[in-house]
């Protein structure tokens, strides 16, 4: 029999507009002599009924109320619980606590959760503290933005093309500031192919019977119209990004020491630095270990091992915002000169192709974080580390290679300098 750990506790089975609530080892009622052991309520889940839900739980001696990571559902009565103190709130990961097969209510499920958590069986979720929270919804939101604004800018291109404009084929950038001023002469509809390609500016006006050759297209009227319904949307993103990047910015400033020691790791620059911040906080202790923060980014290798036996297994899945983000700041880190994530990454991607190799960097970047955090200072181990590890099996590496294209190679040691 598992002993009890916390002897009065809540389960909160939560949902869009109730929560059922089971309290385990409430206060004893008037005119009983013994605890109950069970106490069911349901609560809607307006601000009226958590702050009830709340009074309830404390006054049946409630210290800790376990709850589902159940899409964003759990997160305002999570709030609520923090802000009005004496409850300690734990968010579970549903897959950690999923009860047997059999008959399913909202009931049973409360009281699982309750059970659990009264017999300490469940791991609470990493949860970073309110300022950090509210950074993560900005910089979440900002990441849609760009991905609807790339979204857009693909729709514009493809409608040029549609129209028979090869506009992309002949400008590198077609939302530069020529492309811009191009476009919205096209959805004005009243210059010819050379009044438009005269508004090429810089670099751009070397490329004008290029451009002429392209906008010459008879444009309609429809054509017009979704190009600048289309150009709307780019420009309102663009400039949503922007204030979102103002707000961010500004709630990064007591971070300035943190951000200054993240964008010193190759291939983290500000975007991805306030993500690692807003998805971590700053305070890595409740991490034991490099090894499980990634863990819980999803950046390491899942364990399948049955009768003694390893079976390959995807990675895990982590936290998603902070994977895509240090995933992406794999790459532009094997693009560094001189970095050690450079030759890793190469030397992955050779034997492992570029999806594994970016993932193992990543896990890489993550780990230096974790470090960084702490307050070491990031170090480079450089490009040649790898081939100085070992400078024997390099060598035989090398030697096959020459071998392999015909030469005869003989390896002799470099004599060492008198001193």
């Amino acid at each position: 029999m598992v002993d009890i750990v916390i002897e009065c506790c809540a389960g909160l089975d939560v949902h869009q507009a109730t929560i059922v609530a089971c309290v385990l080892g409430g206060k004893s009622k008037p005119g009983t002599a013994a605890r109950p052991g069970k106490t069911t309520k349901t609560f809607a889940t307006t601000r009226e009924g958590l702050l009830a839900l709340v009074a309830w739980l404390k006054e049946e001696g409630v210290t800790h109320a376990g709850m589902e990571a159940t899409g964003v559902y759990w997160m305002p009565v999570y709030a609520t619980l923090e802000a009005a103190g004496g409850i300690e709130p734990i968010v579970v990961n549903a897959r950690h606590i999923k009860n047997v097969p059999g008959r399913k209510t909202d009931v049973k499920d409360a009281e699982w959760i309750a059970d659990l958590v009264r017999h300490g069986l469940v791991r609470k979720s990493f949860v970073p503290d309110k300022p950090f929270r509210e950074l993560r919804e900005l910089t979440r939101y900002r990441r849609s933005l760009v991905e609807t604004q790339a979204s857009e800018r693909q729709r514009l291109i493809k409608a040029l093309e549609t129209a028979g404009i090869k506009l992309a084929g002949v400008l590198s950038d077609v939302f530069g500031v020529s492309g811009r001023a191009i476009v919205r002469a096209l959805i004005a509809g009243a210059r010819t192919a050379k009044d438009m390609a005269d508004l090429a500016r810089g670099r751009a006006r070397k490329k004008y019977a290029a451009l002429v050759k392209a906008l010459d297209v008879e444009l309609g009227a429809h054509h017009r119209l979704v190009l600048e319904c289309q150009l709307q949307r780019v420009e309102s993103a663009e400039a949503d990004i922007a204030k979102l990047d103002v707000e961010i910015d500004r709630r990064l400033e007591p971070y300035a020491e943190q951000m200054a020691a993240l964008v010193s790791i190759p291939g983290i620059e500000r975007v991805v630095a306030a993500t690692v911040i807003a998805e971590i906080g700053v305070d890595v202790t409740m991490f034991p270990t490099a090894a499980h923060i990634a863990a819980w980014g999803g950046l390491c290798p899942g364990n399948h091992e049955s009768a003694g036996k390893h079976k390959p297994t995807g990675a895990r899945h982590g936290n998603p915002h902070l994977k895509t983000a240090l995933c992406n700041a794999a790459i532009s880190a094997s693009r560094k000169k001189g970095s050690y994530f450079k030759a890793k990454y190469h030397k992955l991607k050779a034997r492992r192709g570029g999806g594994k190799a970016a993932l193992a960097i990543a896990h890489k970047l993550l780990i230096s974080i974790y470090h960084v955090l702490r307050g070491n200072v990031f170090r480079d181990l450089g490009e040649t580390y790898l081939d100085q590890r070992n400078l024997k099996r390099t060598a035989a590496r090398h030697v096959k290679s020459l071998e392999a294209l015909g030469f005869q190679v003989k390896i002799e040691p470099l004599a060492q300098n008198a001193t």
